[in-house]
């Protein structure tokens, strides 16, 4: 790939830091205030080998006309590189839109419905245009304020390369206001990366440094319980750009003599110079704008092209995003919308930003569709009333969305069922405009010997998969449409006849012996991907069931993913095509309606540009359905495309489905779904009735060490999650250890926060928040687990009967492993081996995860599972839950 090395050459850094804000809505960020000072610093140091110190401008701006003057002068003034920082706070419209950065006299909007740009720094309208109008080479960006993600969805320069590097994913908090001073936590990784340089390399660019961000920030959460993943654009650019000459080698690198030639003339020379030099740039500049003047008034610079959200099953994102991101690049992109005004020709008409959410998240968002636009200006209290759980709708499930593309019609369905009367959205179903069948994965060297691959009746697959001693796992029902629609199939496609509108209900005989095929403790993940993730081949272990037993009801699409080595779920895509015995044959149940990825869109009352917007989503649909447009990113892939008549096309010559290593039938034909609301409605409660109450009992880990890198967020916002998906009957208990005492005793009790056999999530919702704002109580000495966990399932076996129990496990590690005597280590033993069996649900927060032996020793004596900490666990841990606390599996098999 080609660099940019700016060095010698005329760079200017604006480095920013608001720390003090007047406004007491706004908290003061005491960390900020080092940054200006301490990056100045570095960008100076001779290891960096960049910048001159008189080039090099910290700004702690009071005023959003300091910030803009000390903008445009770095921008006219650079030549080579220009670098800008910011940190400090960032405010969004409650859509997700129009980031602001604060300055110190900035307030919070009174108006809900926007931000009052006369007191802060917008993005779109004050930062980017005067980076357009600057005459560097090279612009870098690095934002580093709560939203900074969101700066993506409005990243658009008309010829200016910049590269934008985002301290977080979009609709993420970053500060609490309650940080040490000294610097923040992501500035200072900044800071070493570009002082000290990164293992093995010779210099850092800019891809360099968004990398091993993300790798050092992977441990760490943000204020919100989420994952910290930086992120990184660019426009304009291929290439990328050297941000410092550091390196960890036994030698630093010797600035060439052309470079010191360069600054030596500026330095010195230059300014003798200087009224000759101006003299002529200035002579240049006149002529420059007499020969441009008639151009740039005939085309004039492109206005920020109208946006528009769309929302998508997390098993669906990287696709849509591709298929946008084509789209906007598109020649059809550049034609006029009706309803826009005047928009030069040659410039983009939209922008599109994809993002995803489990499908409960969904159905939760529509259904308060009244207040989906949660708290992006800062309101921290949900409201009173259904659905008042939902908090932070920014974050789960992100912005209100213009579309919205469902696994299958069935989550549609779902989702126009519960939407209120008078709600503000209203959906348009499109139509849709991909399938994919859904399928039984069967480890290849096993098979199923005495039924087809196609044609087959579940009846068929799962009595050939008993004698084949095959564990059956089904994503949840609960979170993924695909889990959903699978059980649809397992009850009324039994026999091998498709699912029509008059088959009636599921019978209870047949239900009950589809569960119970699938009864393998915590077998339900929250979609597709994340289920072959856990089985790919050196993934953390299950636990549960055997890869080499294990079968998933899954997709063709993840399936061939899966068998491919391409990216499945948080697992990132292989070098290799995996060996034959760890890939598996798809097997397709006949009548078992697939996917149709049907395109919604989505109206909001009140909307100003809704014509516009309305216009915009109608073309960017039927681009997604043309076969030389969308249809061939959705093809590739892995998806079945959509025919002329709105059915499943063959999947073409070239897409992965074609590959014989893919492990699946890309000819074997597809169902649609035609049974209606009644039919979901039906197998729901049929699915309820073939499954007993549980009763889970959450054990979390608030030692001080889960302090370290944000793990009690991250581990808070998983077990609130978890409580989401518990369903009315089920019943729960939160308690934390170790105890507040020294004596042993009081170590080894754990508090019982919300007693075990309660009913209402609220308890244990004040419980988690506490923890997140960090007056919860950690406990200043070693976690005890052991001891912790034998009390947990003593408690439970002694409950009441006829329920599906489970124990919850969070922690990092076990602080007090060899500090208790032989017999506390025994009476775990015997508790985890003793009937009925309890299995016990572990997410692993420290560094060892799923591989550390206490929870490999815990997840395999009981029969239970392990999540490792990251991105993603939270759903996945969901899941999990709400297969015992939803899912009736049987204790103990």
């Amino acid at each position: 790939m080609p660099l940019y090395d700016a060095r010698g050459k005329r760079n200017r850094a604006l480095v920013i830091g608001v720390s003090r804000y007047q406004d007491p809505r706004l908290p003061d960020l005491d960390a900020v205030f080092a940054n200006p000072d301490e990056l100045g610093r570095v960008l100076c140091a001779p290891a960096t080998d960049l910048f001159l110190p008189q080039e090099v401008t910290p700004l702690r701006p009071d005023t959003p006309e300091e910030l803009t003057a000390a903008l445009r002068t770095a921008a006219r003034e650079a030549r080579g590189l220009l670098l800008v920082h910011f940190s400090g706070h960032g405010r969004v419209r409650r859509d997700g839109s129009d980031l602001h950065l604060l300055v110190g006299s900035s307030r919070v909007a009174q108006d809900e419905r926007r931000v009052a740009s006369h007191e802060a720094v917008s993005w779109a309208k004050d930062v980017l245009p005067r980076l357009e109008d600057s005459r560097a080479d090279r612009v870098v960006v690095v934002l580093e304020c709560c939203f900074a993600g969101n700066a993506d969805d409005s990243f658009r320069t008309h010829e200016k390369p910049v590269s934008l590097l985002m301290a977080a994913q979009p609709n993420r908090r970053i500060f609490s206001g309650t940080e040490p001073g000294g610097g923040t936590l992501f500035t200072r990784a900044v800071l070493d990366i570009l002082e000290h340089g990164i293992e093995g390399k010779e210099f850092v660019t800019f891809e360099d440094l968004a990398g091993e961000l993300r790798r050092r920030l992977a441990g760490h959460t943000t204020p919100q319980g989420g994952a910290w993943v930086p992120r990184a654009s660019k426009q304009n650019t291929v290439d990328d750009v050297v941000v410092s000459f550091a390196n960890r080698g036994p030698r630093p690198r010797r600035t060439p003599p052309v470079v010191r030639a360069r600054r030596w003339w500026r330095t010195r020379l230059r300014p003798r110079l200087r009224l000759l030099a101006v003299g002529a740039a200035t002579l240049a500049l006149v002529v420059g704008a007499v020969l441009f003047a008639g151009q740039l008034r005939s085309s004039g610079p492109c206005p920020p092209a109208q946006e528009l959200r769309l929302l998508t099953a997390p098993e669906a994102e990287p696709t849509l995003r591709a298929a946008a991101l084509a789209y906007e690049m598109s020649d059809l992109n550049a034609e006029p919308v009706p309803g826009e005004e005047h928009v030069p020709d040659g410039c983009r008409r939209t922008q599109i930003t994809v993002y995803s959410a489990a499908k409960d998240q969904v159905a939760q968002g529509f259904a308060a569709a009244d207040r989906w636009q949660g708290e992006a200006e800062g309101t921290e209290q949900a409201p009173s009333g259904t659905g008042g759980q939902a908090t932070e709708p920014l974050y789960r499930p992100g912005p209100q969305p213009d579309l919205w593309l469902p696994e299958s019609t069935v989550d549609y369905l779902q989702v126009r069922e519960d939407l209120a009367a008078d709600a503000p959205a209203t959906l348009h179903r499109i139509g849709p405009v991909a399938y994919t069948p859904l399928v039984v994965g069967v480890p290849a060297e096993r098979g199923l010997p005495d039924v087809e691959q196609a044609g087959s009746s579940w009846h068929e697959i799962l009595d050939d998969a008993a004698d084949r001693k095959l564990r059956l796992l089904r994503p949840s029902p609960v979170l993924s449409g695909v889990g959903l629609m699978h059980t649809i199939g397992l009850y009324l496609a039994d026999d091998g006849m498709p699912v029509a509108e008059d088959s009636g209900a599921p019978a209870p005989e047949v239900a009950e012996r589809a569960e119970s095929r699938l009864r393998a403790p915590g077998s339900q993940y929250a979609g597709s991907a994340e289920l072959l993730c856990s089985l790919r081949p050196g993934a953390a272990a299950s636990g549960a069931v055997p890869r080499a037993t294990a079968a998933p009801l899954v997709t063709e699409k993840s399936l061939a993913d899966a068998n491919l080595g391409h990216a499945v779920g948080n697992c990132p895509a292989l070098a290799t095509v995996p060996e034959k015995d760890d890939r598996y044959e798809a097997y397709y149940p006949s009548g078992v309606p697939g996917l149709d990825h049907p395109l919604i869109r989505v109206t909001w009352k009140g909307a100003a540009d809704a014509e516009r917007r309305e216009a915009a989503a109608e073309r960017f649909a039927d681009w997604l359905r043309r076969p030389g447009g969308g249809q061939k990113v959705i093809t590739q892939a892995g998806y079945r495309g959509v025919n002329a008549v709105g059915r499943a096309a063959p999947p073409p010559t070239g897409s992965p489905l074609r590959d014989s290593r893919a492990g699946v039938l890309p000819d074997a034909g597809v169902e649609p779904y035609t049974a209606g609301q009644p039919r979901v409605a039906q197998v729901l409660a049929a699915y309820d009735s073939a499954h007993r109450p549980g009763q889970l009992l959450f054990l979390l880990d608030t030692s001080t060490s889960m302090a370290d890198g944000g793990r009690i967020a991250e581990a808070a916002d998983a077990v609130g999650r978890a409580l989401e998906v518990l369903g009315p009957k089920d019943t729960y208990g939160l308690w934390t250890y170790p105890r507040p005492g020294t004596a042993a005793r009081d170590r080894e009790r754990p508090v019982e926060r919300v007693p075990a056999g309660s009913t209402d999530p609220a308890a244990g919702r004040t419980v988690l928040e506490r923890l997140q704002r960090g007056d919860g109580g950690l406990v200043d000495q070693g976690a005890w687990m052991r001891e912790a966990l034998t009390a947990a399932l003593d408690r439970l076996r002694d409950g009441p009967a006829g329920r599906t129990k489970a124990v919850v496990l969070v922690l990092d590690e076990d602080d007090g492993a060899g500090k208790r005597s032989a017999a506390a280590r025994e009476a775990l033993s015997d508790a985890l081996a003793a009937h009925p069996r309890v299995p016990v649900v572990v997410l692993a927060a420290g560094k060892g995860g799923c591989d550390a032996a206490p929870v490999r020793h815990i997840v395999t004596d009981s029969g239970g599972n392990c999540v490792a900490g990251g991105p993603g666990a939270a759903d996945t841990l969901a899941g999990l839950v709400a297969s015992f606390g939803t899912g009736g599996q049987e204790a103990g098999r």
